[in-house]
């Protein structure tokens, strides 16, 4: 089989539009295609864009390859089942970077082509963007709650094995220091990181032994979980091990918080001054900000992360928004979308705090203050990626400063509107 495996990728009710457009000929019509959300998830005060990069390397290596067409033969046309065997996406493509703030109403990727070009694509574009796009906006709000401290992803057993990978990397972009996940680390470069489990403990006769096995294989700067039996006696009994230079000791259950606290004392007394806590256990962005006063030098988030902390969606949409340079738009009750191409820019105050965002008709005069910035980027140029895309580290720093230029209220994790406004400005 050639390209990529449509199965996960397109869905019937696109091809059904193909085969209906090609016989009756609109399928050549020139389109704008946008993607955006019409709300943030419930309380949400922001969005960050997640999965651009991915999107773009997807669409420019989609193509059907002989098993899909074989199968795809049995429910479609003869012309239908050709014109796929030569689909390659020869549009264009502009959007938010990856790692940029979004909120309701952001133009967040437009796809221009022909209306059969386009609208193939819609599965694909929306499956990636709104999964990656949930995860980063779920890890950026735990990022903000650490305050400073590193969060290791460990969700890999909470999901899809793909998904894993995804997540692992959108939560890297967010500013997660370091996966579990070392798939993600092979693909994308990501640190990784890890410790035993309980089980590795369970398997020897005694937890020194476990503990002694541990150390002699990775070293005194290892992580040890402590919390197998009795965490008092797991504390005493690896710094007997290991000695007071040890890397740190992992907790992964119980009342986190006052267990941390007990932890230090501990260790201090002992003269592991230096041993980090880690703690890990059904974590979120609410319980990392209520331990944010405790002794906790790193945390483990795992299952909260892979769902985006009760948003695993996005909520993004797919529109038609123009046809040969006519606005269109869908009046459907709550979920109207507004006609015609549009772009974005985002003001700012001179200190560089986002003030609203300004999302206006392409073509619509816009005035551009010396600190508000243009959102929309180019991303492909018939069918093709653009030279020098951001890298994944570059993105990270994106996210970096769209943060630190949001309004402090908008950075609570309380219920509450987007930080910023949405102004919509037509021609």
């Amino acid at each position: 089989m050639t390209g990529t495996s449509t199965a996960l990728l397109t869905d019937h009710y696109e091809l059904t539009m193909v085969a209906a457009a090609l016989r009756d000929g609109t399928a050549q019509r020139q389109c704008v295609f946008e993607t955006f959300a019409r709300r943030l998830p419930n309380g949400r005060r922001y969005g960050v864009v997640g999965g651009t990069g991915r999107v773009i390397e997807a669409i420019s290596r989609f193509t059907f390859g002989d098993d899909e067409l074989a199968r795809l033969s049995t429910v479609l046309d003869p012309a239908t089942i050709e014109w796929l065997a030569n689909y390659r996406f020869t549009g264009d493509v502009d959007g938010y970077a990856e790692g940029e703030l979004y909120f309701p109403g952001s133009p967040l990727f437009t796809v221009r082509g022909t209306f059969a070009d386009a609208v193939v694509l819609e599965t694909l574009v929306l499956s990636i963007l709104n999964h990656d796009s949930a995860i980063v906006s779920a890890a950026a709000r735990m990022v903000s709650a650490a305050n400073g401290r590193p969060i290791i992803e460990m969700g890999g057993r909470r999901t899809h094995e793909e998904a894993a990978v995804a997540s692992a990397r959108a939560a890297y972009l967010a500013g997660f220091a370091t996966t579990s996940n070392l798939e993600a680390g092979r693909r994308y470069g990501i640190p990784t990181a890890g410790t035993c489990a309980h089980a590795f403990t369970l398997l020897h006769d005694s937890e020194h032994a476990a503990f002694t096995a541990q150390v002699e294989a990775l070293g005194v700067d290892t992580t040890l979980l402590v919390d197998t039996y009795d965490i008092t006696k797991g504390i005493e009994t690896a710094i007997e091990v290991a000695g007071p230079e040890l890397g740190a000791i992992r907790i992964d259950s119980g009342d986190v918080g006052v267990l941390a606290r007990q932890a230090r004392a501990q260790l201090d007394s002992l003269g592991a001054k230096n041993t980090r806590i880690v703690v890990s256990g059904d974590l979120d962005e609410y319980a990392i900000a209520a331990l944010r006063a405790e002794p906790v030098d790193a945390y483990g988030v795992g299952t909260s992360l892979v769902t985006g902390s009760g948003s695993p969606t996005a909520g993004m949409v797919y529109k038609l928004v123009e046809v040969d340079g006519r606005p269109v738009a869908k009046r459907s009750s709550h979920k109207e979308s507004r006609g015609g191409r549009k772009a974005a820019l985002r003001r700012h105050k001179p200190t560089g705090t986002a003030l609203e965002e300004v999302v206006y008709a392409v073509g619509a005069e816009v005035e551009q203050g010396p600190h508000d910035r243009r959102l929309q980027v180019p991303l492909m140029r018939g069918g093709q990626p653009v030279g020098d895309l951001p890298t994944l580290e570059e993105s990270r720093q994106r996210v970096r400063d769209g943060l630190v230029s949001l309004p402090w209220e908008g950075l609570k994790l309380s219920q509450g509107e987007p930080a910023i406004s949405t102004v919509n400005v037509e021609k």
